[in-house]
């Protein structure tokens, strides 16, 4: 198992956005959408901040041996279901595969059992969340194209998230579901009925006896997890707020410009500069939807993404607490029951091992999901920080432009009085 050790203090290793050594200052170069460059303004922003290309990143892309693509999603109809067929494509050169390269069919169900294979596997690892099975927020109906192309982006993440991760791409159920043309009969095996209704009593059984003490290291986990949670919960809102209230600033901007249009018409004297208004007024509400389009297509969803990774790492962190709390009391029963003790003591020290294993294996994912996650999440910070920017020069200037154009209007009228 991985040796890496866990930081005392999580919070030192949240989102640091504000390293110097992370940021290369450049000059973005941008113009209008008819190609005459952007004049820019005494006041706007010229350098723009990007993240230096990460060294660690260009090596694992180097090595990696195994390449997922979820693509081409086809609605299936059936006499009692409609469903969604996704076509996987995996290429890979490793030995343990008998083919380089596998073309599959693949339901939302489908992933479903991956993932719980995986977590039933390994109980203490990170495995990356799927989308939610129901309508998002804000979608009207379950198989609008919209709908269908968001959940294909996040069904392609999870699974190269998986072809990513040292341990959970050897996984037996992962290759499988990668190359088998029929998962039904691999769907069929595991555990019955009886089996998971008694894990599920011992887990809840474990759960209410509770630990004794968490360590000291996991205590911390635990806190920064919640403390994850609440932020990454209050930016998803936060996010989803402002884009609702940019839609509807859109709207007025739309009703904005007709009214300019409309008043030149009837005013002969003001007529080209009420026009001019008008058309900065549409080319900034355009700006503005390309805007809003691009947080809703980047922003918002790594922000979703990390509000269910935060709930996955509250399940992992409760899997590893019930092998603790298992392990502690059969220790207990171990001291008690003299009779026992030999039984026992061959119990206590494959929970032992399990602890440890557990333990071993979660310090080590966690130090690779916050690499991953402060990955994601400030590409995600930083693309729309220069979407921002880039936004708002656009509308500075048009409008310097604008009063250029006008002033220099002015200037003329006055030198012909004179």
């Amino acid at each position: 198992m991985s040796g890496h050790t866990v930081p005392a203090d999580f919070s030192e290793h949240m989102l640091d956005l504000d390293e110097d050594e992370d940021l290369e200052v450049f000059t973005k170069n941008t113009s209008l959408p008819d190609g005459s460059p952007l004049p820019n303004s005494p006041s706007s922003m010229v350098n723009q901040y990007r993240l230096e290309d990460d060294d660690e990143g260009k090596e694992d892309a180097n090595t990696k041996d195994i390449f997922v693509t979820v693509d081409h999603p086809e609605s299936q109809v059936t006499a009692i279901e409609t469903f969604i067929l996704y076509r996987v494509v995996t290429r890979t050169t490793r030995s343990d595969f008998d083919s380089s390269e596998y073309e599959v069919r693949r339901r939302y169900q489908d992933f479903v059992w991956l993932r719980s294979k995986l977590e039933e596997k390994h109980p203490t690892l990170i495995v990356h969340p799927l989308p939610e099975k129901f309508v998002m927020k804000g979608m009207v109906e379950r198989f609008n194209d919209d709908f269908i192309e968001t959940r294909r982006r996040a069904l392609h993440r999870f699974l190269n998230k998986i072809s990513e991760h040292p341990i959970l791409s050897y996984s037996q159920h992962f290759q499988v579901f990668l190359t088998a043309q029929d998962l039904a009969p691999h769907r069929k095996q595991g555990p019955g009925f009886l089996s998971r209704m008694g894990e599920t009593v011992r887990a809840v059984a474990n759960s209410v006896r509770g630990l004794r003490s968490r360590p000291e290291e996991f205590a911390v986990m635990q806190e920064y997890v919640d403390d994850f949670s609440n932020k990454m919960c209050c930016m998803d809102k936060v996010s989803q707020r402002i884009i609702k209230e940019q839609r509807e600033y859109v709207d007025d901007l739309k009703q904005y410009s007709p009214t300019y249009a409309r008043w030149g018409e009837l005013e002969e004297e003001l007529t080209e500069p009420l026009k001019g208004v008008a058309s900065c007024v549409v080319q900034c509400s355009k700006e503005a939807e390309e805007h809003i389009q691009h947080l809703s297509e980047v922003l918002v969803p790594a922000l979703h993404e990390y509000v269910l990774c935060a709930e996955t790492l509250k399940a992992v962190m409760r899997r590893r607490d019930n092998i603790q709390a298992e392990f502690e009391a059969k220790n207990e029963a171990l001291l008690t029951r003299k009779a026992e003790q030999e039984a026992l003591q061959e119990e206590v020290d494959v929970l032992a091992d399990r602890m440890e294993q557990a333990n071993n294996s979660l310090k080590g994912d966690w130090v690779r999901w916050q690499h991953s996650m402060k990955t994601d999440l400030r590409s995600a910070f930083i693309s729309a920080a220069e979407k921002n920017v880039e936004y708002y020069e656009k509308c500075l200037a048009v409008w310097e432009s604008f009063l250029v154009s006008q002033r220099a209007e002015a200037g003329g009228g006055q030198e012909d009085v004179a």
